[in-house]
Protein backbone atom coordinates (compact mmCIF):
# COMPACT_ATOMS: atom_id res chain seq x y z
CA UNK A 1 0.00 0.00 0.00
CA UNK A 2 1.08 3.13 -0.88
CA UNK A 3 0.30 6.21 2.04
CA UNK A 4 -0.58 10.16 0.99
CA UNK A 5 -0.14 12.76 3.65
CA UNK A 6 -0.84 16.37 2.63
CA UNK A 7 -0.40 19.33 4.62
CA UNK A 8 -0.22 23.63 4.09
CA UNK A 9 -4.27 23.80 3.86
CA UNK A 10 -5.79 26.63 5.60
CA UNK A 11 -7.55 29.90 5.40
CA UNK A 12 -6.42 33.05 3.56
CA UNK A 13 -7.57 36.08 2.31
CA UNK A 14 -8.23 36.79 -1.36
CA UNK A 15 -5.10 37.23 -3.45
CA UNK A 16 -2.74 35.46 -0.69
CA UNK A 17 -0.87 32.31 -1.05
CA UNK A 18 -0.75 28.68 0.19
CA UNK A 19 1.52 26.36 -0.40
CA UNK A 20 0.34 22.39 -0.39
CA UNK A 21 2.97 19.43 0.06
CA UNK A 22 2.40 15.67 -0.17
CA UNK A 23 4.63 12.64 0.95
CA UNK A 24 3.94 9.27 -0.32
CA UNK A 25 5.69 6.58 1.31
CA UNK A 26 5.29 2.88 1.42
CA UNK A 27 7.09 -0.03 -0.56
CA UNK A 28 7.02 2.13 -4.26
CA UNK A 29 9.21 0.88 -6.91
CA UNK A 30 7.89 4.19 -9.01
CA UNK A 31 5.44 6.75 -9.15
CA UNK A 32 5.32 7.63 -12.58
CA UNK A 33 2.96 10.66 -11.48
CA UNK A 34 1.64 13.10 -8.87
CA UNK A 35 -1.41 15.45 -8.74
CA UNK A 36 -3.89 17.65 -6.95
CA UNK A 37 -7.39 17.25 -7.15
CA UNK A 38 -10.23 19.35 -5.18
CA UNK A 39 -13.42 19.30 -4.55
CA UNK A 40 -16.08 21.83 -3.36
CA UNK A 41 -19.00 22.00 -1.61
CA UNK A 42 -21.85 20.32 -3.11
CA UNK A 43 -19.48 19.77 -6.55
CA UNK A 44 -17.40 17.42 -8.21
CA UNK A 45 -14.22 16.31 -7.56
CA UNK A 46 -11.85 18.00 -10.38
CA UNK A 47 -8.62 18.22 -11.79
CA UNK A 48 -6.06 20.87 -10.93
CA UNK A 49 -2.72 19.64 -12.08
CA UNK A 50 -0.37 16.78 -12.03
CA UNK A 51 3.37 16.48 -12.95
CA UNK A 52 5.23 12.86 -14.00
CA UNK A 53 8.34 11.97 -13.18
CA UNK A 54 9.75 13.30 -15.87
CA UNK A 55 8.96 16.77 -15.21
CA UNK A 56 6.33 17.81 -17.73
CA UNK A 57 2.99 19.17 -16.48
CA UNK A 58 -0.62 20.22 -16.95
CA UNK A 59 -3.18 22.49 -15.52
CA UNK A 60 -6.71 23.07 -15.54
CA UNK A 61 -7.04 26.18 -16.60
CA UNK A 62 -8.94 27.75 -14.10
CA UNK A 63 -5.17 27.79 -12.48
CA UNK A 64 -2.91 28.17 -14.89
CA UNK A 65 -0.90 31.49 -14.60
CA UNK A 66 -1.76 31.29 -10.43
CA UNK A 67 -0.69 27.62 -9.06
CA UNK A 68 2.54 26.02 -9.74
CA UNK A 69 3.33 22.07 -9.35
CA UNK A 70 6.25 20.51 -8.47
CA UNK A 71 8.07 17.67 -7.38
CA UNK A 72 10.86 16.14 -5.31
CA UNK A 73 11.37 12.49 -6.91
CA UNK A 74 14.09 11.39 -4.04
CA UNK A 75 11.34 12.55 -1.63
CA UNK A 76 8.31 10.81 -3.23
CA UNK A 77 6.77 14.26 -2.15
CA UNK A 78 4.69 17.02 -4.64
CA UNK A 79 4.16 20.50 -3.74
CA UNK A 80 1.19 23.05 -5.61
CA UNK A 81 2.29 26.51 -4.75
CA UNK A 82 -0.97 28.97 -5.09
CA UNK A 83 -0.56 32.02 -5.64
CA UNK A 84 -3.35 34.83 -6.09
CA UNK A 85 -6.03 32.97 -4.63
CA UNK A 86 -9.39 32.98 -4.87
CA UNK A 87 -12.81 33.10 -3.28
CA UNK A 88 -13.82 29.89 -5.47
CA UNK A 89 -10.27 28.21 -4.85
CA UNK A 90 -12.04 27.08 -1.74
CA UNK A 91 -12.02 23.39 -1.49
CA UNK A 92 -10.85 20.16 0.05
CA UNK A 93 -7.74 19.62 -2.21
CA UNK A 94 -6.64 15.96 -2.59
CA UNK A 95 -3.81 14.45 -3.53
CA UNK A 96 -2.82 11.86 -5.93
CA UNK A 97 -0.27 9.28 -7.34
CA UNK A 98 -0.07 6.28 -9.34
CA UNK A 99 3.10 3.83 -10.26
CA UNK A 100 4.39 0.80 -9.21
CA UNK A 101 5.04 -0.56 -5.70
CA UNK A 102 6.32 -4.22 -4.95
CA UNK A 103 4.58 -6.63 -3.00
CA UNK A 104 5.64 -10.51 -2.89
CA UNK A 105 8.58 -10.48 -4.84
CA UNK A 106 6.37 -8.97 -7.53
CA UNK A 107 5.78 -5.33 -8.94
CA UNK A 108 2.19 -4.41 -9.07
CA UNK A 109 0.10 -1.14 -10.09
CA UNK A 110 -0.90 1.46 -7.52
CA UNK A 111 -3.34 4.74 -7.21
CA UNK A 112 -3.75 6.33 -4.12
CA UNK A 113 -5.16 9.13 -2.91
CA UNK A 114 -4.40 11.33 -0.04
CA UNK A 115 -6.87 12.39 3.20
CA UNK A 116 -7.48 15.82 1.97
CA UNK A 117 -6.42 19.17 3.13
CA UNK A 118 -9.15 22.18 3.12
CA UNK A 119 -8.36 25.56 1.76
CA UNK A 120 -10.36 28.49 2.35
CA UNK A 121 -10.17 31.72 0.68
CA UNK A 122 -11.87 34.12 2.05
CA UNK A 123 -11.86 37.97 3.91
Amino acid sequence: QVQLVESGGGLVQPGGSLRLSCAASGSIVTINAMGWYRQAPGKQREFVADITSGGSTNYADSVKGRFTISRDNAKNTVYLQMNSLKPEDTAVYYCNAHGKVATGGYHRGFDSWGQGTQVTVSS
